[in-house]
């Protein structure tokens, strides 16, 4: 963006892509449209180590769109490093996310940035909780699982992490402790810092093409390890210390403890 437009962004829209080349064109148009003018945005595309056009279709959009940035990762390090990257470069106060497999609908964008503006401070996190899902029935019944364990064992009172529809205050996804997965328990952290969380039902629809990164697999052994994990962070939380900074000076008497033995009368 022009460097005069660079303190102007509101809102910043983070999109973790990986050899996801087809869907780039269309899912930016969707983003543009959603959100229209009502908010002074950028979209910030993370390429995550893609082999395939990605990179060029992004860069082919930039020439069109002067609030599209690229950031790319060298090597795969996964969507929650990929996530963290676009939160570090956003210029927004305001940070929304999204897959950009196109199973995410956009539209949904404004209703998560408005909850977490109307907020006043207290949510920490406005997230998409999917109805109507698009996947197989062994993915559904996976997720249920994992969801189940996870609200059984976290009470983030949360029964869909894994929608990549959510928004949040760019200062309180950075105040997170980061770990591959951080993006699958992001509830549960929030909380943990004090925060309220808003929940946006959102329609789920298939994905434009390709097929997905992560297999049930790829998963299972590493979320367990996550999960227990996050648990031994939240029972180590302690209450936040209410910190005030102290600007003036104030002159203090020194006080000299007066004991017995050291009185003296008038008399003597």
């Amino acid at each position: 963006m022009p460097p005069s437009d660079q303190t102007a962004v509101a809102v910043s829209i983070v999109v973790p892509v990986r050899n996801e080349a087809e869907n780039i064109a269309p899912l930016i148009a969707e983003i543009a449209a959603a959100l229209g003018r009502r908010w002074v945005y950028e979209i910030i595309y993370v390429d995550d180590g893609s082999t395939d056009a990605t990179a060029s279709r992004i860069g082919a959009a930039m020439k069109e769109r002067s609030n599209l940035r690229q950031l790319r990762h060298t090597v795969s390090s996964g969507q929650s490093a990929a996530v963290r990257s676009g939160v570090r470069a956003a210029r927004g106060a305001i940070v929304a996310t999204l897959d950009g497999d196109g199973q995410n609908d956009p539209s949904f964008l404004p209703d998560l940035i408005a909850a977490v503006e109307s907020g006043s401070g207290r949510i920490g996190l406005a997230a998409g909780q999917r109805v109507g899902r698009k996947d197989t029935g062994f993915k559904k019944v996976q997720s249920r699982i994992a969801n189940a364990v996870r609200g059984a064992i976290l009470r983030d009172g949360t029964r869909d992490t894994g929608c990549g529809l959510k928004a949040f205050p760019r200062e309180v996804f950075l105040m997170m402790p980061y770990f591959d997965g951080l993006h699958r328990f992001l509830p549960a952290l929030v909380r943990r810092e004090g925060f309220e969380i808003a929940y946006v039902d959102v329609v789920d629809r298939p994905r434009h093409s390709g097929v997905s990164n992560y297999g049930f697999f790829d998963r299972l052994w590493i979320g367990i390890m996550d999960l227990a994990g996050v648990w031994w962070l939240i029972r180590r939380k302690r209450p936040t210390p209410v910190v005030t900074e102290v600007t003036e000076v104030t002159e203090v008497t020194e006080v000299t403890e007066v004991t017995e033995a050291t009185k003296v009368t008038p008399n003597e």
